[in-house]
């Protein structure tokens, strides 16, 4: 499985797979998707109406990894659950801490 978490210029890639409409808010954990990529699978208790459920995607990843909202952008999939988003800065850096995180979820292996 490839991690959900690639560098990109500028900043670090991450995939995602988005349940909106849930009972709670939180990183539930990883899975791998159908074209071999990994994905952070998300619960956000917005509806995916009129950007309602990416706004509570870029304020929950905002808390969990300690960067600023703005610095998170959807870059694809924006009206699909599917997403890869883009968060700007020290690529290095965030590539430790946003990976160690994603170590942390449900489902990941050590491999």
């Amino acid at each position: 499985m490839r991690p959900p978490v690639e560098a990109a210029p500028g900043g670090v890639r991450v995939t995602l797979r988005v349940t909106p409409r849930a009972s709670r808010a939180a990183a539930t954990g990883l899975m791998e998707l159908p074209d071999g990529r990994t994905a952070v699978k998300l619960a956000v208790t917005a509806v995916p109406e009129n950007g309602k459920a990416n706004e509570a995607v870029v304020a929950l990843l905002s808390k969990a990894w300690r960067v600023p909202k703005g610095s998170i952008e959807i870059v694809s999939g924006s009206t699909d659950r599917s997403k890869i988003v883009h968060v700007a800065g020290d690529g290095a850096a965030l590539l430790q801490r946003i990976g160690d995180w994603a170590r942390a979820l449900p489902g990941a292996t050590d491999s």
